[in-house]
């Protein structure tokens, strides 16, 4: 996806088990390769959001070369 917003583009990986440091490795790996490949010099850096269960709820985490942020949601 694209964010025109905040001019980036944004991956976004659905995961039915809980976080492991694996998949923000591997999404990490897919945001590289955007920035590397595909997004141009005007554009901001790539934005990852990983969804995933926890104790029961879908929790987001979004990652970014920056820092790693946790929000957590509830479905209705």
């Amino acid at each position: 996806m694209f964010n025109y917003i905040y001019n980036c583009f944004v991956i976004v990986e659905l995961k039915v088990i809980e976080l492991k440091k694996e998949h923000i490795g591997q999404i990490q790996t897919y945001m590289n390769y955007i920035d590397k490949n595909i997004k141009t010099i005007n554009q901001d850096k790539t934005i990852g959001i990983i969804i995933v269960r926890k104790n029961n709820k879908f929790i987001m985490e979004y990652c970014s070369d920056k820092r790693i942020l946790s929000k957590e949601y509830e479905l209705l």
